[in-house]
């Protein structure tokens, strides 16, 4: 029994090839000591640089004694410890396990460098709970699929070398070495689900079907298989379904395939695209308001995490937006202008050169003003901003947030779209700003148009 585990943890890393670090997510419970002891036990030689990270999400008064018990169990096997201290609050409306949850994968992620391994000890009663879950919310198969048993995190892989070994095993592990462990007191509490599936319902379960926690995860494995082979088909769709920027999906082409496998094409695009996949409710509004809006329309579908929109015939998903920073202005000393001006609320920083004709220029960056017109060249006529923002593909709920660039009250510049000529009898124009570091730059939204 006890060398199990060692012998289980080495095959499994066989499995993976090459790879830089070895990193073990270390809570100091039961299941972690077990892979972190067994790893560091020289379960494989190949492991390079053993370290190991503990998240102290700050949601307990005891959680800096638990991070002192993680560190002495480092210290007594030589591995080298990070802690990370997030600090957590509950945010309203939101469950603070997923909240908890999306932070530490987050914090797990920022550690990794290119080929490093992330281990956790997540183990074949954790799978089978897992699958109960997604049971009970309806999930399709790759909810059912549960836990992968490798997934890209950052620039590494996330690896779960123990999804077949029982939790069983390893307390017996690490009872057999005389191991000590942290119980976290949250644990026992049936207000979460995953508690009360594991105090309440498995071992009632298990009563009657002592296999229950292999066979539910051999079940977890078939429809990863499935889900494996719905992705190999959205996967083939999706390419022909590739929008005019980058990122985005051609509303026409994904209108024209079936009901199930627009689904299948959608959920696949917003994984590759790294957001949290939506529910039932949400993905049906997608297919019913969103692809069938008019082209001219401003439907959106929100969930946590994600805004899906549409501009004319292609389909965005994004971060939520920011909130508008409306007419806010930016004043700047005439004898102190920087090369680069820092825009609110994470919108990016502008830069520009000295105006054309030689003179000091003390910019005013405004957003969200409005009955405002522009002469893009000496020779054209004036044209609204919306008419410059249409003609430069700007999508109406990008507009808001796009930097204004006055001298006095003078328009000069709108901001990665074109600059403003005066009037015919007043030639002298001015460097059109660009526009660097805002959200949407991956999605080609925004050119400098200046010539």
């Amino acid at each position: 029994m006890t060398g199990y585990v060692p012998e289980h943890l080495a095959e499994a890393l066989r499995r993976l090839g090459p790879f830089g670090d070895c990193w073990i997510a270390f809570s100091g419970g039961t299941d972690s000591t077990a892979l972190l002891h067994a790893a560091a036990a020289g379960a494989d030689q190949r492991l390079g640089v053993l370290r190991a990270i503990h998240i102290d999400h700050g949601l307990h008064p005891d959680s800096p004694l638990w991070a002192d018990h993680c560190r002495r169990i480092c210290d007594s096997l030589g591995v080298p410890l990070v802690v990370r201290c997030l600090n957590l609050a509950p945010i309203p409306g939101e469950s603070l396990e997923a909240t908890a949850r999306e932070a530490r994968y987050r914090t797990l992620a920022e550690v990794l460098r290119p080929r490093d391994l992330m281990l956790t000890a997540h183990n074949q009663d954790d799978q089978a709970e897992t699958l109960l879950l997604a049971l009970l919310r309806g999930s399709g198969v790759h909810g059912l699929a549960a836990m992968p048993c490798e997934a890209v995190l950052g620039r590494g892989r996330l690896v779960r070398p123990l999804l077949d070994v029982p939790r069983a095993m390893l307390e017996q592990y690490v009872r057999d070495l005389g191991l000590s462990w942290i119980e976290d007191p949250s644990n026992a509490s049936v207000r979460m689900d995953r508690n009360y599936l594991r105090s309440s319902v498995v071992p009632l379960l298990r009563s009657r079907w002592p296999a229950l926690s292999s066979t539910i995860s051999r079940s977890a494995g078939h429809c990863a298989e499935a889900a494996r082979l719905v992705d190999g088909l959205a996967d083939e769709r999706m390419e022909a379904c590739t929008g005019a920027h980058p990122g985005t999906l051609a509303i026409p082409a994904l209108a024209g395939l079936e009901r199930a496998r627009r689904k299948a094409v959608l959920r696949l695009w917003l994984r590759r695209r790294g957001f949290a996949l939506p529910d039932v409710r949400h993905l049906e509004r997608i297919l019913d308001e969103v692809l069938t809006a008019r082209s001219e329309a401003d439907p959106l579908v929100a969930w946590s995490g994600c805004e899906v929109r549409r501009y004319r015939d292609d389909l965005f998903a994004l971060d939520p937006l920011p909130p508008s920073p409306g007419p806010l202005t930016i004043r700047r000393a005439p004898s102190g202008m920087p090369p680069v001006l820092e825009l609110p609320a994470g919108l990016g920083w502008l830069q520009w050169e000295d105006t054309s004709d030689g003179s000091e220029l003390a910019p005013t960056v405004r957003f969200g003003s409005t009955g405002l017109t522009c002469r893009p060249s000496p020779t054209s006529r004036r044209r609204t901003l919306k008419n410059l923002f249409q003609e430069a593909g700007i999508p109406r709920w990008l507009r808001p947030y796009v930097p204004l660039v006055f001298s006095g009250d003078i328009l000069i510049a709108v901001a990665g779209v074109c600059g403003c000529r005066g009037a015919s009898r007043d030639p002298a124009t001015h460097e059109v700003p660009q526009w660097l570091g805002h959200p949407w730059e991956e999605l080609g939204l925004f050119c400098d148009q200046a010539d």
